[in-house]
């Protein structure tokens, strides 16, 4: 009787990797990180002032790039943009389309998976100093982008993008990252664990 087990942890490697290999496993991985950062992006509240609403949708791109690594990462959240670009309603708030002011943060996210997925294969998520460091250079990745993109779709200066765009999130990101500081690490050692 054999039965796949999951491998042990080795250098180089990310979460997902700890799972028996197949293309099965990756395309099941990539569709999975689609939609549970599309599952996220539903818990939304509105900022008054701000097109862009406080969504879970950052911090599961975040564990999706981390947790799959740069290319898995990178695959998950480009379906998750072009399905919602395609019309599937799981963008923030139930929406849909690329013509919304926040869609640059879809665009930055998709970059910072890839980003903070490199990192991951590099060990930047089994310590919690270290993630905390990838998590905020992802979490500044996805400002990079969607703050300019903000300013020229809703026409705001970069200093009102700033406003309405960053500062309000700025607690919520800290938040965010000290979530993954704990789980990711955690994750690893009972990963680690014979």
């Amino acid at each position: 009787m054999s039965t796949a087990a999951a491998t042990p942890a080795r250098p180089g490697q990310v979460l997902a990797d700890l799972l028996p290999a197949s293309r099965v496993r990756d395309a099941a991985l990539v569709l999975g990180g689609a939609a549970l950062t599309g599952l996220a992006a539903q818990i939304s509240l509105p900022v008054p002032g701000s097109p862009v609403p406080v969504t879970g949708q950052t911090f599961a791109a975040l564990l999706v790039g981390t947790s799959l690594g740069a290319g898995r990462g990178f695959l998950a959240l480009a379906l998750y943009a072009l399905a919602g670009m395609a019309g599937v309603p799981w963008f923030a708030q139930g929406a849909s389309g690329a013509s919304m002011p926040s869609f640059g943060y879809v665009l930055g996210m998709l970059l910072a998976s890839t980003v903070v997925g490199a990192l991951a294969r590099r060990g930047a998520d089994r310590g919690v100093w270290r993630t905390a460091g990838t998590m905020l250079l992802g979490e500044a990745v996805i400002y990079a982008v969607g703050v300019p993109y903000l300013a020229l779709a809703a026409h705001l200066s970069l200093s009102q993008a700033i406003a309405a765009g960053l500062t309000p999130f700025l607690l919520g990101d800290a938040l965010k990252a000290a979530l993954a500081m704990g789980v990711l690490p955690t994750a690893w050692k009972f990963a680690n664990r014979d």
